[in-house]
């Protein structure tokens, strides 16, 4: 009866209560009814006042709750019927916290209730979930008119401390919170998927956050970084502060908005801020924002590199992002960048501990360690390093961070474009300013536009000159800082170990030309041997070193020439360089070999004792000689002191063969005798008058006259083989003809110039099937520019250059080579082209250049008839 009597008071009081509307849910909570208006208890006597949860120095015991969970399946109240008990919590929200936290899950409608010394624990973390309460409900509110300042005596040993329900009671708050804001149908218990659904929601939540963070705080962040900005300031448009490390989040925007344009002046504008702003802020940072920018770990001859397969750094993606492999590949076949792919599954992670942000200095400085890894578990380490990088990668960093593991920036930028940038840097603020109280910022600020470009200019020359005689960064860059631009040419002399850049010839077509171009001059002609740039290295310390034309290191495959040194120098000599070239001999018949030949020799660390091809090594110019260049001084006498410190050793040391002579006859017959005698043909060489060693330039004070070079285009180039055609007829089962490219080294691309089926024996073709096969792509690089009408039946990678031949070149729709130089929509083509041979000396991104299409398009005859003069290319570093 006690308890029917309680149940039908209750239902009386919500009656009352309904006929006041309250808000959406039309109805007042159990909290409301045992409330009260006058703070009275259920039964209508008024109760003693005790503290609520809210007084900290009042704890609550637990003890005469249940009765108040009664209701604990009403709808919530609306927010507007709440209120307030005091400065801090409304009421309801204060009564409803106390009501859940004592509560028991498991408690029904005929279980007797136990006492609140042995209620478990787990009954106040719970809502009761039972709508009828036993009689013994009441007498438990009734007992809790005990003082509060007995209740930590008294209380259980299983009961939590006040400080501990004070945490529970403020969770369960955030709970009423959102229960309150809901409709009643909606307040359902949380399961799995809510709990994930609310994970989630964390993630988007703090994502959404960051991206907040970063658009209020851009210039703290660095994702608005501009070194593009129009009159840029080296200090207050960088992110960082002076003498700190240098975010990578900087460098990686500076490659973005690079990449993003298409001017090579604008591109070059742009990487020089940057630079200013190094070298005011943090110029110790420097060298390694040169190396990173040429995607360089070393200088180009210690042949440091990454050796990172693009399939690993796909592994590395997918595990550090948790996407599945075959998403990977399908994106980069999708968009032929995997920077890109690292980019877009980079910005969908999410992450609740985010790493230290990545520096210049340890973004280099780890790429060194991962080329140092060695071992058989070496690849496991760089998997491991590379995980790491990535995972810390913000906003573009990933992009870029992957492209120079994959080894191509591809931002646009070729080495004599960052020379430029760096001159056009040091001039507007120049890196020595210790004598300056506050650093020059802009030099060139009250310059007019003609002298602040001859500054930059002049600059920029002793720059590259300095590069061509010592191409080493660890050296140019600390003397640039210390000293300035004016004592680099000092700082940094030529020594034997660092090879320099070899200077080339420009070709001609004929004998007539090359006296029309040395008319007057003294000259010299010498054989041009079909072999290998040899330039040999002496050093004080008895240390030699041979490097090719490209400054790789040939050291080892070289062990024969290093052997039989000593045979050939005097015993002056201490340290020299030799300019030479190592041809294939035949010893027995006593004459020079073809290049095929030379280039079946092992490529590295050969022995002695295998090889099987000899080599003799013609030597045509001295460039350093006992601690002393020679670079300055007239070519005759240099090649007197070369006479003079090295002896010819027969089939082992030659000097070139040479004839000096004006006369036209003698110059056809010395031409001749060269072809006889397996050259190629003549090289042509002013003696004193302007009859210096131009490093790294194709000067046109040497000149070159092949047997190919008399009809035709007058040179042949070096291209690259990007596609190939399936044969047919007896071809069939090889590649029947090719698909080849220039480079552009501006935009870091292919550009394709011609298909070539003509000039290859049964041989050749299953040689090159053979090896082509092994550089198969499913589709063609990003990097290719071609039309579809002329897609091969295979893609291969970049991996070989072949030299060719053809009767001229000609303005094509369809071929893309020098596109925008000549034309604006048209490219070159090359028409009836042969192949001649493998240019294993040669790297892809050494062959023929889109520039130098475009020249030899415009020497030809019929092209220098239609625009009426004479046009004399600029010579410049190649």
């Amino acid at each position: 009866m006690a308890q029917k009597s309680i149940l039908s008071f209750f239902t009386k009081s919500n009656a009352k209560k309904s006929d006041n509307p309250s808000g959406p849910m039309g109805s007042c909570t159990g909290v409301e009814a045992v409330k009260g208006e006058n703070n009275n208890n259920a039964f209508g006597s008024k109760k003693p006042e005790r503290p609520t949860v809210d007084d900290e120095d009042s704890p609550v015991k637990s003890k005469g709750r249940k009765s108040a969970a009664v209701f604990e399946s009403s709808p919530s109240p609306s927010p507007q019927k709440l209120k307030v008990n005091d400065s801090k919590t409304p009421t309801g929200i204060a009564k409803r916290r106390r009501i859940v936290s004592s509560g028991s899950e498991d408690e029904t409608p005929t279980k007797k209730t136990s006492s609140p010394e042995t209620k478990p624990k787990e009954s106040i973390k719970n809502e009761d979930k039972s709508p009828v309460k036993t009689s013994k409900s009441t007498t438990v509110v009734k007992k809790e008119k005990k003082s509060p300042k007995e209740t930590p005596k008294k209380k259980s040993p299983k009961q939590k401390s006040p400080i501990k329900r004070e945490k529970d009671q403020d969770v369960e708050m955030k709970e009423v919170k959102q229960e309150i804001e809901s409709p009643a149908k909606e307040q359902k218990t949380v399961d799995t998927k809510d709990k994930a659904a609310n994970v989630m929601s964390f993630f988007t939540s703090a994502k959404k956050e960051e991206t907040s963070s970063t658009a209020s705080g851009s210039k703290v962040d660095g994702v608005d970084y501009n070194p593009g900005k129009k009159n840029y300031h080296p200090i207050n448009d960088a992110f960082w502060k002076k003498g700190s490390k240098i975010p990578y989040l900087a460098l990686a925007r500076t490659f973005q908005i690079i990449e993003e344009t298409s001017g090579r002046l604008r591109m070059i504008e742009i990487l020089s801020n940057y630079f200013r702003s190094v070298i005011v802020l943090s110029p110790s940072e420097l060298l390694a924002s040169v190396y990173l920018s040429l995607n360089q770990l070393a200088p180009a001859y210690e042949g440091v590199e990454l050796g990172i397969a693009e399939h690993t750094l796909m592994k590395a993606i997918a595990q550090s992002t948790g996407r599945s492999l075959s998403q990977i590949k399908t994106d980069a076949q999708n968009t032929g960048d995997l920077g890109l792919v690292a980019e877009q599954s980079k910005s969908s992670q999410r992450m609740m501990f985010r790493p230290a942000p990545h520096t210049v200095e340890g973004v280099f400085g780890k790429l060194q360690e991962i080329a140092r890894m060695t071992g058989t578990a070496s690849m496991a380490k760089k998997m491991d390093k590379i995980q790491s990088m990535f995972v810390a990668c913000r906003h573009s960093e990933a992009r870029f961070i992957i492209r120079s593991l994959a080894g191509k920036l591809r931002i646009g930028l070729a080495e004599q474009s960052l020379l430029q940038a760096l001159a056009q840097a040091c001039a507007m603020t120049p890196p020595n300013s210790k004598d300056q109280k506050e650093p020059i910022l802009n030099a060139l600020n009250k310059c007019s536009e003609t002298s602040a470009k001859a500054k930059v200019d002049e600059i920029a020359l002793i720059l590259k000159t300095v590069y061509c005689q010592c191409p080493n960064y660890n050296q140019i860059i600390p003397v640039l800082l210390e000293h300035g631009i004016d004592h680099l040419l000092d700082k940094c002399p030529m020594v034997p170990g660092t090879p320099l850049k070899p200077m080339l010839a420009h070709p001609t077509k004929g004998v007539h030309e090359v006296l029309e171009r040395f008319g007057g001059i003294d000259f010299t002609c010498e054989w041009k041997y079909d072999g290998e740039r040899a330039q040999i290295h002496i050093a004080d310390d008895g240390s030699i070193n041979i490097y090719s034309r490209n400054q790789e290191n040939n050291t080892s495959k070289y062990p024969d020439i290093i052997a039989r040194l000593d045979r050939t120098r005097l015993e002056s000599v201490r340290s020299a360089i030799l300019d030479c070239e190592a041809v294939a001999w035949d010893p027995e018949k006593k004459q020079i070999l073809p290049f095929q030949i030379l280039s079946t020799r092992k490529r590295k660390d050969a022995n002695e004792t295998d090889i099987k091809v000899q080599v003799c090594v013609f030597m045509f110019d001295l460039l350093y000689l006992n601690g002393s260049p020679l670079v300055e001084r007239p070519f005759l006498e240099r090649r007197e002191l070369l006479y003079k410190h090295f002896r010819e050793i027969e089939g082992e040391w030659k000097y070139a063969t040479r004839l000096d002579t004006d006369d036209i006859d003698e110059l056809q017959r010395f031409l001749e005798d060269a072809v006889k005698g397996n050259c190629e043909g003549l090289m042509v060489k002013t003696l004193q008058k302007e009859a210096t060693y131009e490093i790294a330039k194709r000067s046109r004070n040497w000149l070159k006259l092949k047997k190919d070079y008399l009809t035709g285009v007058g040179d042949s180039l070096d291209l690259v083989v990007i596609g190939g055609y399936k044969g047919r007829g007896k071809r069939t089962g090889t590649y029947g003809g090719f698909l080849l490219a220039c480079y552009d080294e501006d935009n870091e691309e292919y550009q394709s110039i011609c298909k070539i089926g003509t000039g290859f024996s049964d041989d050749d073709l299953q040689r090159h099937t053979d090896f082509l096969k092994e550089q198969i792509i499913p589709r063609a690089k990003s990097y290719y520019r071609y039309d579809t009408s002329h897609e091969p039946d295979d893609w291969f990678s970049p991996a070989q250059v072949w030299e060719v031949l053809c009767a001229d070149l000609s303005l094509s729709p369809v071929h893309r080579a020098a596109q925008g130089i000549i034309d604006g929509e048209k490219g070159i083509s090359l028409r009836f082209p042969r192949f001649i041979k493998i240019r294993d000396d040669k790297g892809v991104t050494d062959a023929t250049s889109a520039k130098q299409v475009a020249e030899m398009y415009l020497n030809q005859d019929q092209i220098k008839n239609q625009q009426g003069n004479q046009r004399d290319p600029e010579e410049d570093f190649y």
